[in-house]
């Protein structure tokens, strides 16, 4: 797991090495640049297959062909190899990235299929004179890139991209408006208007600064009609994870585990626990019940200690305080994108803890409610079906007498959000249940909204129409893993991560488990009330019911009570009505507006308030 930098064109060597400096976090165990006739590549590294030079990168082939730099994990690299040396391929390394080098010079952008992993990387092909990119399939590796007059340009993050000079520094306002409504911004635009992402199960190919190609090599399976009974499907499931935890295991440096005493962290756990040939390290928050409660969350510190106790494993423990607050401008500033969400920081903590201990992998149990359900949300399309048919004028009612709820009890607040559509079609309700702030509401905080496209969540809702699945638990899943899992769950995970120098990886994420998933019907997925309950009945032959049927809850931290407390002196600081005019991006009256409603308890408007200070701060770092 590595950082990566490059360009196709015009750069001084001086500026790609500032380039992969902005990034050496991400690699603290060797940088290197390659700058060469308009060929550019800067890699930093960070060892945990082959810790010997002999991978260290930009890696050349045996016979001078191609050369690549590499983020991620190949995990089925050794069987790879043993194919490769069958058809006489050589090698001078003993890890992934060479294997990946000549399984593409083997079979071109076909390799792709063949990979078992998390990747984002860049291969020049000398013979061809094209530089070839790709992402993995599920967006687990990040992968920005920039296009313009000078030549092609790309990174393992904005901060690095920013070093160039011919990169502008302009605002995507329809990215911004998405991240308010959100919280992050879905797809392939950034916040920036000329630095995208590469899209995941995507590749590309580049010549003289210039994208030739750019395709999906991938896609996720659709929901199979199977004739498997359910305890053919439950076994299904069960050994693709276990396969896949095994498999992700692979390593020559330690492996701990994130474990929040929730299904899907326990699950991987229990199994690594099976697999590893010592026993796993594990961590966790203590970001204090009594503020969790009062937020409507479910304290998870006493289960992730009965599932140590359990299987055995020692749990390192960290508390969580309000001072955790001082941690947002880095938290943001490792980010790159505008994200307005605490979680970040706990992923911060828990793998800043993590390097302290030896341990640079962790394996993390995200993904199983991307792929199984599990989330509030699905529960609440499951109870569409009991009013969706009402006519409009009766779902406006429903949506308006919700809305009078009071808004600092979070029962209630769930209520309001579930019917806050209620009058839409199926399609846009479906996506409105990712929404934090209404559209309109976001429009009519900017200072010009013109500046923001007629339509900017048309490309969603049209992906969500041409579902081939009309099940709306399932087209729910695909915006699931589609955007929230990647735009949102990987990006602060992979950034804060290696933030710190660890790796982390994802074995929900697996070609195996994401299959088997696909044999299992919606309605033994969300089972009524209860979400996951595939995954749970797997989880029995390894975790006892009170850890898997216990309460659901978020990795999160108690959001509005710091807001109102510790964290509103900053709120007035960087949002007054000087620094925001100043700024000259949104409406000062109307942003006020919103938090004083917020203060006053008449809306709940805490996530989007944070949503603005996050991007202040944002812009204190990257714009000023």
């Amino acid at each position: 797991m590595c950082g990566i930098a490059g360009a196709i064109g015009l750069l001084e060597e001086e500026t790609l090495q500032r380039m992969a400096d902005k990034i050496s976090h991400r690699g603290p165990d060797n940088t290197s640049i390659y700058s060469k006739n308009g060929i550019h590549l800067a890699h930093v590294r960070l060892s945990i297959i082959d810790l010997s030079p002999s991978s260290d990168q930009p890696l050349w082939d045996v016979e001078n062909r191609a050369c690549i730099v590499f983020n991620g994990e190949i995990y089925n690299y050794q069987s790879i190899k043993a194919e490769l040396i069958d058809k006489g391929y050589q090698f001078a390394s003993s890890g992934d990235s060479e294997v990946l080098l000549n399984l593409y010079l083997e079979y071109g952008s076909d390799c792709l299929s063949k990979l078992s992993g998390i990747f984002s990387f860049a291969i020049w092909d000398k013979d061809k004179q094209e530089l070839f990119i790709a992402r993995d399939n599920y967006g687990v590796k990040p992968f920005y890139y920039s296009v313009n007059e000078s030549g092609f340009y790309f990174a393992s993050e904005i901060k690095s991209l920013l070093e160039v000079s011919s990169i502008k520094k302009e605002l995507n306002f329809d990215s911004l408006f998405r991240s308010l409504v959100f919280l992050w911004s879905p797809g392939e635009e950034t916040i920036l208007d000329n630095i995208l992402k590469l899209k995941p199960a995507h590749f590309a190919r580049i010549r003289n600064g210039k994208i030739i190609q750019y395709s999906s090599f991938w896609q996720y399976p659709s929901c199979k009609i199977t004739s498997k009974t359910v305890q053919e499907l439950t076994d299904s499931v069960y050994n693709a994870l276990e396969d896949a935890v095994e498999e992700q295991l692979v390593a020559d440096v330690s492996v701990g585990a994130f474990l929040s005493g929730g299904l899907d962290s326990s699950f991987i756990v229990a199994l690594a626990n099976q697999k590893s040939t010592q026993k796993v390290q594990c961590f966790t928050i203590d970001s204090g019940g009594d503020s969790l409660a009062k937020e409507g969350f479910t304290d998870d510190l006493p289960y992730a200690k009965k599932v140590a106790d359990l299987l055995d494993v020692e749990l390192d423990v960290l508390k969580v305080t309000p001072d955790i607050t001082a941690l947002l401008p880095k938290m943001l500033y490792y980010l790159d994108e505008l994200q307005a969400d605490p979680a970040p920081l706990n992923v911060l903590l828990i793998c800043e803890q993590a390097r302290k201990k030896g341990v640079k992998v962790l394996l993390s149990g995200a993904g199983g409610d991307d792929v199984f359900t599990g989330y509030r949300r699905h529960y609440a399309v499951v109870t569409e079906k009991y009013w969706s048919g009402l006519p409009k004028f009766c779902r406006k009612a429903l949506k308006y007498s919700t809305s009078l709820l009071p808004k600092k009890n979070a029962a209630f607040r769930r209520v309001a959000k579930a019917f806050q559509y209620a009058d839409k079609d199926e399609n846009e309700r479906l996506l409105s249940y990712f929404y934090w702030l209404d559209p309109e509401i976001a429009k009519g905080l900017f200072k010009d909204s013109s500046k923001i496209t007629s339509n900017p969540m048309g490309f969603m809702l049209d992906e969500i129409a041409n579902q081939a699945n009309d099940d709306p638990i399932e087209k729910m899943l695909f915006l699931e893993k589609k955007y929230f899992l990647v735009d949102h769950n990987f990006n602060y995970t992979d950034k804060m991560s290696m933030a710190t120098g660890v790796e982390v990886r994802v074995p929900f994420l697996d070609k195996r488990v994401v299959e088997a998933a696909a044999e299992v019907p919606s309605n033994l997925k969300q089972k009524g009330r209860v979400g996951k309950w595939i995954l749970k009945k797997a989880a029995e032959k390894v975790l006892p019911n009170e850890i898997i049927y216990r309460p659901k809850s978020g990795f999160g931290a108690p959001l509005r009570t710091w807001l109102q407390n510790d964290l509103a002196p900053l709120v007035d600081s960087c949002l007054n009505i000087e620094s925001i005019d100043k700024r000259g991006v949104f409406n000062a009256k109307n942003v006020l507006s919103l938090i004083e409603d917020d203060r006053q308890g008449k809306a709940d408007y805490s996530y989007p308030i944070f949503a603005l200070l996050c991007f202040e701060l944002w812009c204190q770092q990257f714009l000023d």
